[in-house]
C-alpha cells in the first residue's frame, strides 16, 4: 500500500491536492488561446498569467534528458552490441541531405510562384491598368492564402502554426504536442511556401527551421504514430537525449539551407535553439549543416525553376551567396560612429516591433479565443490572414502608381568592374513596373551604358524580399533610391510584417527583420551622402548606403532576436562582406544592449505569451523591482512538501486508483533496509512507466514476501518506455477494472526492476540558486527533495522554478 507524506501545514481540501507530481496530461495542446497568459511588457523575464497561470503551466508535461537507468534499461543496453558512432554520422549526414533537398524545393517552388503571379499581369501593368493588375494579383494570392491559412487552421494538428518557440521549448524540456507530426510537417510546407508566394511580408526561415527539426526526429525515431510506421532501424537512438539532439542538428540544417550559410545554422542552433550542447554534438551538428548547404548548392547549380540548365556541380558565387556583395569597401574608423548609431536604431525599433508585436498577439488571441464555437474560431483565423493579404496587395501594388520612373544610377568605378554584366546587373522585371523598357549601347570610353528606368515604390514592396534586399546591399548605388521612397517602406514594411507575424500561417520574420533593418540603414547612408556628398576616393569610399544597410539589416534582427555571434556569422556568409566584419559586430552588440534594456528578445517573449515552461540557463526572478540573490534560499523554500510516494511492492488495486484519480508526471519510491528503520529514497518511477506495467497483466504477483523479482518476466525496456499511451481509452478501463474487481486487492507488482535508481536528490537545505542549476542543466523533470537520514520531504518540477513561482515561494521566507 502506498504512503503518504503529509505536509507540515494542513491543507483542507481533497486527497488529489496533497498529491505531488506534475498536474496534466502526458501531451498537451500547447497553443490553445484560451489557455494562454499575458508576458510582462518590461524587461522582466516574470510570467503575469493571472489566475490561469498555473493552470496554464500544469497543462504541460515535462521530459526527462537522459532515459531511466533501471534494471530493465541495463538488460537493454547489454543487449545493444558495442559500436562506434558511424551510425549517428550517418543519420546527421542522411538529415543534412533530407534538411537541403526541402530547402531547394521549397526555394524553387517559391520564385516560381511569384514568377507565375507577377506573369499574368505582365501586359496590364505595361498598359498601366492598375485596377485589373490589383485584382489579378489580389486573386491569385487570396487563392495562395486561402489554401495556405486552411492547411494550418483545418490540417495541421495543433490548429495555429508552430515554430521556433515550440521547437525551442521542446529541446528544452517542455512535452508539446504534434510539434513533430507529419501532418504538420506537411502543413507548415505547403503553408510556408503559398504564403510567402502570395506577397505577404514574411520569408521561409522561421518555418524551415521547424521543417529540419521534424526531419530530424523522423528520420532518427524512423516510426509514425499517424502513418503507424515503426520501422526497426536505428532503434538505439529512440530515447529522448537523441531525439534531442537531432532535433537540434535538424533546425541548425534549416538555418544552413535557407541562408546557404553552414557555419550560421551551427551557431544559431547553440545560441538559439539548444539547450544541452557538447562537443560531439557540435561536430555532428556542424556536419548536418555542411550536408545542408552543399545538396541545396548542388542541386541550385543546374536546376531553375526544376528545369536543368548544365553545369551540375559547379557552383557559382552569384547564385550560392544569398547576398552577394561584389565589391569590398575601404573603410575608415569613422564608419564606427554611424555604426553605433545604427546600433541604437536597431536597438530601439527592435524593442518597439517585439512590444507591437506582442500586443498584437494578445489582441488576437483574446478575439479568437471569445469565439465560443470551434469552426468560427478557425474561419476568423482564416479571414484574417486574408485581410492582412489584402492591404498588403493593395498598398504594393497601387502605391508605386504615385512615384515616377526614375533612372538605374551606378558610379562608374562600378560599371567598369562589372562592364560584362551590366544588362544582367540592371534587369529588373517586376521592379520596372510600368517604366518604358531600356537599351544598351557601348560609349564612346568602351563602358556598356544601359538607359533602363525603374520605379522605386515597386523595387521596395512590389518585389519579393530576397531580391529587394539585394537591390540595398548593392554597392556603388548612392542614389538610385530616395528619401520619400525608403521611408515609405520601411514604414509599410514594419507594420505590416509585424501584423503578419503570428497569423494563422506558417511564416518567418528573418527576412522582413533584414529588409527593415536594410531599410533604414540606406536612408542613414543616404544622409551621410548627402551632407559630404559621393566619394569616389579611396578614403572616402566607406560612405556608401549600400553599406550602411548591410550594417541596419544586422542591427534590425539583432534588436529583435538578440542573436550576437550567430547573426554576425550569418551576415558575413549571405554577403560575403569580411571587410565590414567589424561594424557589423558592433552593430549587432549596441542593438543588443538597447533592445535588452526595455524587454525580452522576441522569441523569449514568444515563449512566454503562449506559456511554454522554459528555463533559462541562469534563474531570474525579483520582489519589489530587485532581483533575488537565489543563493540566500534553499530548496526546502520551494519544494512541494506534499508528496505520494510509492513502495517497491505495490497493490494492483492502490496503483490503478492512484492512476484513475490523478494526472500526476511521476512519484518517488522508497524501501526500508531493514523492518526498524525508516523508509528511504531509492529512486523515482513515471505514471507512464506504471500504465505500460499494468497492461501487463502476466507481471501480476500473488506473494509480497519475496524481494527478488523472475527474469523470465521482466518487461523488456523497449515495452515499459514510451512517449504517450497506444490506447489511452483502454488503459482507462483497465484501470476502472482493476480498482472494482475484488481479486486485484490480492495481486500485486514488483516495481524494483523499472525504477529509475539514478534518480537525482538534493538535501532541504541545499542552495536553491544551485538546484535551478542542476534541475536545468541535467534536464530532469524531478527533483526528490531529502532530509538528512534521506527520506523523502518534498519534490520540485518544473513549475516550481519559473519566475512567477520563485518569486512567490520566496516572497514567503523574506
Amino acid at each position: 500500500m502506498s504512503s503518504l507524506l503529509f505536509c507540515t501545514r494542513h491543507l483542507a481540501n481533497s486527497e488529489e491536492q496533497m498529491l505531488l507530481a506534475e498536474d496534466g496530461p502526458d501531451l498537451i495542446h500547447s497553443l490553445d488561446p484560451r489557455r494562454c497568459c499575458n508576458i510582462n511588457a518590461g524587461g522582466s523575464a516574470n510570467y503575469k498569467c493571472g489566475e490561469e497561470k498555473n493552470e496554464c503551466l500544469a497543462t504541460y508535461e515535462s521530459l526527462d534528458y537522459l532515459p531511466s537507468h533501471s534494471e530493465a534499461y541495463k538488460k537493454w543496453l547489454q543487449e545493444k552490441a558495442y559500436r562506434t558512432d558511424w551510425d549517428r554520422w550517418l543519420l546527421m549526414g542522411l538529415i543534412g541531405i533530407g534538411v537541403g533537398m526541402l530547402g531547394f524545393l521549397t526555394h524553387q517552388i517559391i520564385d516560381c510562384l511569384i514568377k507565375l503571379k507577377w506573369k499574368l499581369v505582365e501586359n496590364y501593368l505595361q498598359n498601366g491598368n492598375f485596377h485589373m493588375t490589383w485584382i489579378c494579383i489580389l486573386g491569385s494570392g487570396l487563392a495562395m492564402i486561402l489554401v495556405s491559412s486552411g492547411f494550418v487552421v483545418f490540417f495541421c494538428p495543433a490548429g495555429v502554426p508552430c515554430g521556433l518557440p515550440e521547437v525551442t521549448g521542446f529541446l528544452n524540456g517542455a512535452s508539446i504536442q504534434n510539434v513533430f507530426n507529419i501532418k504538420t510537417f506537411l502543413g507548415t510546407f505547403v503553408s510556408c511556401v503559398l504564403a510567402v508566394a502570395s506577397g505577404l511580408f514574411c520569408g521561409p526561415e522561421g518555418p524551415m527551421i521547424h521543417l529540419g527539426a521534424i526531419i530530424g526526429c523522423g528520420l532518427s525515431q524512423l516510426k509514425s504514430d499517424t502513418l503507424g510506421i515503426h520501422l526497426p532501424f536505428f532503434t538505439r537512438f529512440q530515447n529522448s537525449a537523441d531525439k534531442r539532439n537531432f532535433i537540434t542538428a535538424g533546425a541548425g540544417a534549416g538555418i544552413a539551407s535557407v541562408f546557404r550559410a553552414p557555419v550560421g545554422g551551427l551557431l544559431f542552433t547553440l545560441e538559439e535553439v539548444a539547450s544541452f550542447w557538447d562537443v560531439r554534438l557540435a561536430w555532428q551538428t556542424f556536419f548536418c549543416c555542411l550536408m545542408a548547404t552543399f545538396t541545396t548548392d548542388l542541386l541550385s547549380s543546374s536546376l531553375d525553376g526544376f528545369v536543368y540548365r548544365g553545369h551540375f556541380g559547379f557552383f557559382e558565387a552569384e547564385k550560392g551567396i544569398l547576398f552577394w556583395v561584389k565589391n569590398l569597401l575601404d573603410l575608415s574608423i569613422l564608419a564606427f560612429i554611424p555604426t553605433i548609431f545604427l546600433g541604437i536604431l536597431g536597438g530601439l525599433l527592435g524593442a518597439l516591433f517585439v512590444s507591437l508585436n506582442i500586443k498584437i498577439n494578445k489582441l488576437r488571441m483574446r478575439f479568437f479565443s471569445s469565439i465560443s464555437k470551434l469552426f468560427l474560431r478557425k474561419t476568423s483565423k482564416l479571414l484574417e490572414s486574408m485581410m492582412i493579404l489584402v492591404c498588403t496587395v493593395t498598398i504594393t501594388v497601387y502605391l508605386p502608381y504615385f512615384f515616377p520612373c526614375t533612372p538605374v544610377r551606378t558610379l562608374r568605378t562600378f560599371q567598369l568592374k562589372n562592364n560584362t554584366e551590366i544588362t544582367k546587373e540592371f534587369k529588373r522585371e517586376i521592379a520596372e513596373y510600368t517604366c518604358t523598357p531600356g537599351t544598351p549601347w557601348i560609349g564612346p570610353d568602351g563602358v556598356k551604358y544601359y538607359n533602363q528606368t525603374f520605379n522605386q515604390a515597386a523595387a521596395l514592396l512590389a518585389e519579393n524580399g530576397r531580391r529587394g534586399i539585394a537591390y540595398l546591399f548593392k554597392r556603388g548605388t548612392h542614389e538610385e533610391f530616395g528619401y520619400t521612397s525608403l521611408f515609405i517602406a520601411v514604414a509599410f514594411y514594419f507594420l505590416l510584417s509585424c501584423w503578419t507575424a503570428g497569423s494563422a500561417v506558417a511564416s518567418g520574420l528573418v527576412i522582413p527583420m533584414l529588409y527593415t533593418g536594410a531599410l533604414y540603414g540606406r536612408i542613414v547612408g543616404l544622409i551621410l551622402v548627402s551632407i559630404f556628398g559621393v566619394q569616389t576616393n579611396g578614403y572616402g569610399a566607406w560612405i556608401d548606403p549600400g553599406l550602411f544597410a548591410a550594417i541596419g539589416a544586422a542591427s534590425f534582427v539583432s534588436g529583435v532576436s538578440r542573436l550576437t555571434v550567430s547573426l554576425t556569422v550569418i551576415m558575413i556568409e549571405i554577403t560575403n562582406d569580411v571587410q565590414s566584419l567589424l561594424l557589423v559586430m558592433v552593430a549587432v552588440m549596441v542593438a543588443k544592449m538597447i533592445g535588452d534594456w526595455f524587454n525580452l528578445p522576441l522569441y523569449s517573449s514568444l515563449l512566454k505569451l503562449k506559456c511554454i515552461p522554459y528555463l533559462d540557463s541562469e534563474p531570474f526572478a525579483g520582489q519589489r523591482k530587485k532581483w533575488l540573490n537565489l543563493e540566500l534560499f534553499s530548496a526546502r523554500d520551494v519544494m512541494e512538501p506534499c508528496v505520494r510516494v510509492l513502495h517497491l511492492k505495490e497493490k494492483i488495486v492502490s496503483l490503478a486508483q492512484l492512476l484513475a484519480n490523478t494526472s500526476h508526471g511521476g512519484f518517488p519510491v522508497v524501501y526500508k533496509s531493514e523492518p526498524d528503520q525508516a523508509e528511504v529514497f531509492l529512486g523515482t518511477i513515471t505514471r507512464l512507466e506504471l500504465c505500460m506495467l499494468l497492461e501487463n497483466e502476466p507481471i501480476f504477483e500473488t506473494e509480497t514476501n519475496e524481494d527478488t523479482f523472475s527474469c523470465d518476466l521482466l518487461l523488456s525496456y523497449q515495452k515499459v518506455t514510451v512517449e504517450k499511451l497506444p490506447d489511452p481509452s483502454r488503459t482507462t478501463m483497465l484501470l476502472n477494472h482493476y480498482s472494482a474487481d475484488p481479486q486485484y486487492q490480492q495481486l500485486f507488482i514488483n516495481l524494483e526492476p523499472y525504477i529509475n535508481k539514478s534518480a537525482v536528490s538534493v538535501q532541504a537545505h541545499f542552495s536553491l540558486q544551485r538546484t535551478y542549476i542542476i534541475f536545468r542543466t541535467l534536464g530532469l523533470r524531478h527533483l526528490t527533495i531529502v532530509d538528512l537520514q534521506n527520506r523523502v520531504v518534498g519534490i520540485i518540477t518544473r513549475k516550481d522554478l519559473m519566475p512567477f513561482q520563485l518569486e512567490e515561494s520566496t516572497s514567503e521566507n523574506t
